[in-house]
């Protein structure tokens, strides 16, 4: 499974300040801090949350190429970590 530009793009446009994006089960997932304390998403990878992302770009939306760049980057480290 890959971080697509979609998924960090769901993640930067989420109205939630405690979201993040997880790996759960095979599948990405923008999760509230209170919907990832749940049981059915125990042993949830954090990618990155919305406020790092966030902090990178401030108001402004990424492009479409910066979206593909920072995908790549996570999937580096998400390979990186053996997930």
């Amino acid at each position: 499974m890959r971080v697509t530009a979609d998924d960090v793009r769901a993640l930067f446009a989420s109205d939630d300040p405690s979201a993040r994006l997880v790996l759960h089960e095979g599948a990405f997932r923008v999760l509230g801090e209170r919907e990832l304390d749940a049981p059915d998403y125990a042993g949830a990878l954090e990618v990155i949350r919305r406020d790092d992302l966030r902090d990178q770009f401030g108001e402004r939306e990424p492009s479409a190429a910066e979206y593909e760049r920072i995908a790549a980057g996570l999937d580096v480290g998400i390979s990186n970590q053996g997930g």
